[in-house]
């Protein structure tokens, strides 16, 4: 493990600038595999459908726009959501650090830090979230017409505090998550050598993202898959799921236990890849902005 000291931090608003900017990259590159995850955890049955058939299907039955379906919401809530991840992240370190009277971070820190900040980061999101699944549900097909149309509806025929539904289930899924991410990336930048260049350097950065992401997404699934049914829920007729721990009970019940990671596989393309992709742009913008913006 390198001895040089860390780098500068950032203040609050530099990180949320930074977070925000790799939020929108991530999203824009992988967001169609968001789609077939939700369509996925939102099917009861036990037929399996691949990633490129389910993608197939969707073009041929709804058009590529069907593809980025729901977009607008976690692209409204993307920058103030992984710049809350990044931000509240760099906030809770310097804490907990403080709180504990420690000045190195450590492997169970950076994981009470990534779920401190998850936590944050869920009560933001909700909304969004709910707003996102409703567009994404091939059920709900022709019965809303944008985002605006979604939310609208959704406050008239069921109640402002609709837009809240799941949220038990988000804190579990971020929390999740985030301890994950940020527990596996001190740990993966722990053990790997210190990168010589520039380019190394991002390559320690993607890996490090890339399996933070990868073990995240395996901790935090079956959360999402509960929270996916809980915010599918339109209203119309008795409510299935309600609660996290029960809900995930009586999935792994009714449907087995195999159920509880439907959609996996695309999730885990998008948040595998895509932790890499949020863990090299934001360190690249903040360097950027420590050198360019920062200069002492």
């Amino acid at each position: 493990m390198s001895s040089d000291p860390a780098p500068k931090p950032l203040p609050f608003h530099y990180q949320f600038i930074a977070g925000a900017i790799a939020g929108i990259s991530e999203i824009l590159t992988m967001y169609p595999l968001d789609v077939v995850k939700t369509r996925a955890q939102l099917s009861t049955g036990t037929q399996k459908v691949g990633i490129v058939s389910s993608l197939k299907q969707i073009v041929q039955s709804e058009g590529v726009p069907a593809l980025y379906r729901g977009i607008l919401p976690p692209i409204m809530v993307e920058a103030p959501k992984r710049a809350t991840k990044f931000a509240t992240n760099e906030q809770y370190t310097a804490m907990y650090k403080k709180m504990f009277g420690v000045e190195k971070m450590t492997q169970s820190l950076a994981i009470l830090t990534g779920v401190s900040a998850g936590i944050t980061e869920a009560f933001l999101i909700v909304p969004f979230e709910l707003v996102k699944i409703r567009m994404q549900d091939k059920a709900n097909y022709g019965k809303y017409n944008g985002t605006i149309d979604t939310l609208t509806k959704i406050i008239r025929h069921e109640g402002p505090l609709a837009l809240f539904n799941g949220l038990e289930a988000t804190v579990w899924r971020h929390a999740a998550w985030n301890g994950g991410y940020f527990g596996v990336i001190f740990g993966v930048r722990d053990v790997l050598p210190k990168a010589e260049t520039k380019e190394g350097q991002l390559l320690i950065n993607f890996t490090a993202g890339a399996i933070g992401g990868t073990v995240g997404t395996a901790l935090n699934t079956p959360f999402d898959v509960v929270k996916t049914r809980i915010q599918g829920y339109n209203g119309t007729g008795p409510r299935k799921y309600n609660w996290t721990l029960p809900s995930v009970a009586l999935v792994a019940k009714e449907e087995g236990a195999l159920a509880l990671y439907k959609g996996f596989l695309p999730k885990v393309l998008r948040l595998g890849p895509g932790g890499g992709i949020l863990l090299v742009v934001f360190e690249t913008v903040s360097n950027f902005i420590r050198k360019n913006i920062m200069k002492d």
